[in-house]
């Protein structure tokens, strides 16, 4: 595997593993935890910045008037890194409504 594909798995892995971290911020702040749910969003964050520069290498070469073959698995990859991001901000707002929650149970 190599180019386009290598790009595409790596954009998928890293903001996959920032929407799994976004998810499981919302656990914690239901639970309560919200020092762990910041810390979780802090991971994934730096997660989704690695499929982010991967994206804008790609964004870069094509800038440059490199061929850039577009394949489902790139487009895949796209999808999956806007997804990442709507996650995201799903995810704060959860922690939000949470933190609000919790005060009002005191």
């Amino acid at each position: 595997m190599e180019g386009i594909e290598l790009v595409a798995f790596q954009i998928i892995a890293s903001v996959g593993s920032a929407r799994s971290c976004y998810i499981e911020a919302i656990q914690e702040a239901k639970a309560g935890d919200f020092q762990a749910a910041e810390a979780l969003i802090k991971k994934g964050d730096l997660d989704f910045n690695e499929g982010h520069h991967a994206h804008a290498g790609l964004i870069q070469k094509e800038a440059k008037e490199e061929q850039i073959d577009l394949k489902l698995l790139l487009m895949h990859a796209e999808d999956q890194l806007m997804s990442a991001e709507g996650f995201k901000i799903i995810a704060e707002e959860f922690i939000a409504v949470h933190k609000i929650l919790a005060k009002l149970d005191k």
